[in-house]
């Protein structure tokens, strides 16, 4: 399966996701790539759609290899591979102290003036453009389920199969629509797989933002 896009690959989870339509839901996008995506999941839903912030723990050497993942209340996991990829305690503590740093930078960007949407009671998917380790995605469910969602929903265009049984006990529902045996990357699988800036992904989170109801 190939997606020319995330948009296409939106729509593709939309109707993988057609259940939820009518309920409302609240999807919850992980920025930035996600973002596009939980835009038109939302809007096919009759849903809102906000941000659940977490950043991964990088590999000392290879930055873009997650060894474990972090929340905006400083939970972490830690990956069982990470003393292999070079991670020993001291660098792991560090580390979380960078990326809580940066989760909050994030905080006063993308929602300065207000507070995260409620998620309890809610049918909350928490959705993201792929899942390569994922590590994100379990810190993501772990933030997500401590707000109390009446059902908490995983849902991915496409995932390695080790990631997705990673994922799998911190969900009521996981929902992928191609879990290649053969995966090696996310942007394998989109013909088109460009990055998103901040300024973007703030534009289609503010789409939804709650509006303040005028003054009487």
């Amino acid at each position: 399966m190939l997606f020319s896009d995330r948009r296409d690959a939106a729509e593709r989870l939309s109707q993988a996701l057609r259940t939820w339509r009518g309920h409302h839901p609240l999807v919850l996008a992980i920025p930035r790539g996600a973002l596009e995506i939980g835009r038109i999941i939302a809007d096919r839903l009759g849903g809102e759609l906000d941000v659940v912030l977490v950043r991964k723990l990088r590999a000392p050497a290879s930055p873009e290899f997650a060894i474990g993942s972090i929340d905006e209340s400083g939970w972490a996991y830690v990956a069982p591979y990470a003393p292999a990829a070079g991670a020993n305690e001291a660098y792991i503590e560090e580390e979380k102290r960078y990326q809580l740093g940066v989760l909050e930078d994030r905080r006063k960007r993308y929602t300065p003036d207000r507070a995260p949407i409620d998620a309890a009671g809610r049918i909350v998917i928490v959705v993201d453009d792929g899942l390569a380790t994922g590590a994100t995605m379990v810190a993501a469910l772990h933030s997500v389920r401590a707000r109390q969602p009446a059902t908490l929903i995983c849902a991915v265009p496409v995932a390695s199969p080790e990631s997705l049984a990673l994922v799998r006990p911190f969900a009521d529902e996981v929902v992928c629509l191609h879990a290649p045996e053969d995966f090696d990357s996310v942007g394998r699988f989109y013909r088109t797989f460009e990055q998103v800036e901040d300024e973007q992904a703030m534009s289609l989170l503010n789409e939804s933002a709650p509006k303040t109801p005028p003054s009487r």
